[in-house]
């Protein structure tokens, strides 16, 4: 009994979270419903303008990373369309929960054999990942589809030529910002501009991925500061891999080794060691020449990584090919030096001898 008045209390206190969080900041709560209001990506939103006002629209292929906006410009189209009508003239299938083609297909032509009255020249939308080539040719006349992929290598060519292409790409960093002040301000998030910051480093232009790193900092510390995100993405903080970067551009390999000795055992994954590594290479400020060659050698263990050989030995075997060619690099200027040392002096000399 006692078990049971413990669990009712529980569940009592998370409904009552809950409704505290009624605002919770959402990817879906802020979706964009007009086209016009879809952040990044201004060539093709402003495509589906074009659409949008002139109803001509086509089979789509949408291709993009995660979270730039490919179902939402999607979902704004259709309602654009169809209007009132989007309800039941829209079928949305995610090839996550039906694989089987055969659910698909029968999904697909059933919804496309039923009767929809819609203005003229107006088609019923299908939204899915893949499409099969010949349900898109039976049923040119009463449907179009929009396909939504992150590559659109992975569609094969006789669907990729019954589609126009839309391409998106990453969101900037000042387009991730914008909507995110939206937010917190909507909402009054107490926050720092660090805070900010750090949330569009961790998502890397997906802007899904930084409403939901605000809500879960927002829920789990109320108060948005750069410790605070960094804590709930679970993702090494900038800093450290910064110092270690230092400490091999001046040949402190000791201290390299060091910092990513405590990086790997604190549990971080090596892929999200070597991926923020190389963020931080690309921006840091050293010669051009020399971060052309951090990355060069940054890349070949990040590529072992992925494939599965995650292993301490990656990382400590990236610092010493970084190590090498900062010391390459000093004994190739020292050497550049001294050459312009000799040369001086023997120019000197003849001088004096004439």
């Amino acid at each position: 009994m006692i078990q049971v008045k413990y669990i009712v209390l529980a569940f009592w206190l998370c409904a009552t979270w809950i409704r505290k969080l009624g605002w919770l900041v959402s990817s879906e709560k802020y979706r964009p419903s007009k086209v016009v209001d879809i952040v990044g990506n201004e060539d093709a939103v402003s495509r589906l303008q074009v659409i949008a006002r002139d109803g001509n629209m086509p089979n789509l292929i949408f291709a993009g990373p995660p979270g730039t906006g490919k179902t939402t410009s999607i979902l704004a189209l259709a309602h654009v369309l169809l209007g009132p009508n989007y309800g039941e003239a829209v079928l949305e299938l995610n090839a996550s929960d039906d694989r089987g083609i055969d659910v698909v297909r029968n999904k697909i032509k059933m919804f496309a054999q039923k009767k929809v009255t819609l203005p003229p020249g107006r088609h019923k939308v299908v939204i899915l990942d893949e499409a099969d080539r010949r349900t898109i040719e039976i049923y040119p006349n009463s449907i179009q589809f929009a396909l939504a992929c992150n590559t659109s290598g992975k569609i094969i060519d006789p669907i990729q030529s019954r589609c126009a292409l839309v391409r998106f790409s990453r969101l900037s960093d000042q387009e991730t910002l914008g909507r995110l002040m939206v937010v917190v301000q909507a909402k009054n998030v107490p926050h720092v501009p660090e805070g900010l910051e750090a949330i569009i480093f961790t998502t890397y232009g997906d802007m899904r991925q930084a409403l939901n790193n605000l809500q879960a900092t927002f829920s789990g510390f109320h108060f948005v500061s750069q410790e605070n995100v960094f804590k709930v993405c679970d993702q090494p903080h900038p800093l450290h891999l910064k110092n270690m970067v230092r400490y091999v551009l001046e040949s402190k390999f000791e201290d390299a080794f060091h910092g990513m000795k405590q990086l790997y055992d604190r549990g971080y994954s090596p892929t999200d060691i070597i991926t923020t590594l190389f963020r931080i290479i690309k921006n840091y400020d050293m010669a051009e020449y020399l971060k052309l060659e951090f990355m060069k050698k940054t890349g070949f263990p990040h590529m072992r990584i992925c494939d599965g050989v995650g292993s301490y030995l990656q990382l400590c075997g990236l610092l010493a090919k970084l190590a090498v060619v900062r010391e390459t690099d000093k004994a190739a200027y020292t050497s550049l030096i001294g050459g312009f040392v000799c040369m001086f002096k023997l120019s000197w000399w003849l001088i004096l001898v004439v």
